[in-house]
């Protein structure tokens, strides 16, 4: 080397850098799809006083939420079929196209079909990112990265109630969709020029459009059978026993059809593995764990301790902050030691201990304890949620990396929908039982919600005891994910290199 040449740095350190500076191009974009649901629930009174519909409000939200949960398996199938790049990109630009529809809407109507837009963009978003990071980075070097997502969802759960209330307050209920434009414009040309994915699987493509018209009927049923219970309509009314028979014809046929279908849109062996199967019980019992914290804790703060509504958003700081500071540190062990069973185990048995600390609050019970059981209850999330999706990413082969990571995702999402129905259950029964809304009544219906909590924890808890700890695919920093090497079970089988 001449003296003129400067010399390289250390290959670990510049690939380690080239990594998290990709990653910051899909943690932005995820970003964008957190801060929007937040930010466009603030500022729901603003948009009744313009737009009107007052009836149709609550399908602002459920459009959205719904279309996210129905295309989160097909971005996934898509992304391991046709390129998780190309697919990912797309998936912004369908994002963005609801957006500025959204903001330009005239109607109530037309701001719910162009937020279903929106949501099926968000769907692409929420699984394809997790699957691009499995491609870059082995299952035994993505803890190193883990502290990221965590605080991306941190940011998206405390800072969107905020720039919401800013938003809609000094610039108008329309800019919480035009601001998405100029970030996501960058999160598309950032991940198109720095992101590099395998490209799509060679020879013909054959799409299962039968799975996917028979998921799309079972998930939509489940979603709004459990969205509307107790709601819109009685538990024992005919629609809601309609759409649960629905959800489970839908799903009976959706079983068969993916044991037949040549490329199936959710393959059931990846069901197979008994980690992945764990995983999804974990990981649907920590999303209705966090929706139902993120919904009713502020409410019992609110209307029981006399915290400002206005301050919604950092209500929730107790929790949130641990997550992030939680699933950076588990993650950096993680990929120090290669050891990862004792991380799920620790977070259900934190979620347990501190959801049984939230059944003991009433209204006496002062800022500092609920705080407290708030950080427990945000530690176990830290230890769980992240060290879930690479459990259950380690338990696949590469191909199907994409509808694994989707299926993380879209239990998380059902797992919170049944729970904030179960809770929103239990809660009317408690506030009805007190008298009313009062603060009686918001105590003994965060008492009993947390109670179910603590339940469904402990269930976690036992699932993540039954963890069989495999060793992570990868060694080093920069390895990446492109040769999956052996799957966990692959003392048995070796799994070749495929591209996605």
């Amino acid at each position: 080397m001449s003296a003129s040449t400067p010399p390289a740095p250390p290959p670990a350190v510049s690939t380690t850098r080239r990594i998290r500076f990709t990653m910051l191009g899909i943690m932005l974009a995820m970003l964008l799809a957190m801060l929007d649901n937040a930010i466009v629930g603030t500022s729901m009174p603003t948009i009744v006083g313009d737009l009107g519909g007052l009836d149709h409000l609550s399908w602002v939200v459920t459009a959205y939420t719904l279309a996210t949960a129905v295309s989160t398996p097909v971005w996934g199938k898509f992304g391991d079929l046709l390129g998780r790049k190309r697919v990912y990109l797309v998936s912004i630009g369908v994002f963005l196209a609801g957006s500025v529809l959204s903001g330009a809407a005239r109607s109530m109507e037309q701001l719910i079909g162009f937020r279903a837009l929106q949501g099926v963009g968000a769907g692409g978003i929420a699984s394809l990112a997790f699957a691009l990071i499995a491609t870059l980075v082995t299952p035994r070097e993505r803890g190193r990265y883990q502290g990221m997502t965590a605080t991306v969802m941190a940011l998206g759960t405390v800072g969107g109630p905020l720039l919401g209330g800013v938003v809609s307050g000094h610039l108008g209920w329309r800019w919480a969709f035009y601001l998405n434009i100029p970030l996501g414009l960058l999160a598309l040309v950032w991940c198109a020029v720095m992101l590099r994915a395998p490209a799509a699987r060679e020879g013909r493509v054959r799409i299962d459009w039968p799975g996917i018209a028979l998921m799309t009927v079972t998930i939509s049923a489940t979603v709004l059978g459990t969205t509307w219970a107790g709601t819109e309509y009685a538990w024992g009314s005919w629609q809601i026993l309609g759409l649960a028979g629905a959800a489970v014809v839908g799903l009976a046929l959706f079983l068969v059809s993916q044991r037949r279908a040549p490329e199936p849109v959710l393959p059931l062996r990846i069901f197979s593995d008994g980690n992945f199967r764990l995983a999804c019980v974990m990981v649907c019992a920590a999303g209705a764990v966090m929706f139902g914290a993120t919904l009713y804790l502020p409410l019992f703060q609110q209307g029981v301790q006399g915290a400002s509504a206005a301050d919604s958003g950092l209500l929730l700081l107790p929790m949130m902050v641990p997550i992030a500071l939680v699933s950076n540190i588990a993650g950096k062990i993680m990929s120090r030691t290669g050891r990862y069973k004792v991380f799920p185990v620790l977070g259900a048995a934190f979620m347990t201990a501190g959801s049984a600390l939230l059944a003991t609050v009433d209204t006496g019970t002062s800022r500092a304890f609920s705080g407290a059981a708030m950080a427990l209850v945000g530690v176990g999330l830290g230890f769980l949620m992240q060290m879930t999706t690479t459990l259950a990413q380690n338990s696949v082969e590469m191909r199907d990396m994409g509808v694994a990571s989707a299926s993380v995702t879209l239990f998380r999402t059902v797992g919170g929908s049944i729970g904030v129905a179960a809770f929103g259950a239990l809660f009317t029964h408690a506030t009805h039982g007190s008298g009313g809304p009062g603060a009686s009544g918001v105590a003994s219906g965060v008492q009993q919600i947390f109670a179910l909590a603590a339940a469904v924890c402990a269930v976690a808890f036992v699932a993540a005891l039954r963890v069989r700890e495999v060793p992570l695919r990868g060694g080093g920093p920069g390895s990446g994910a492109g040769n999956p090497g052996p799957r966990p079970s692959a003392a048995r089988k070796p799994a070749g290199r495929t591209t996605g």
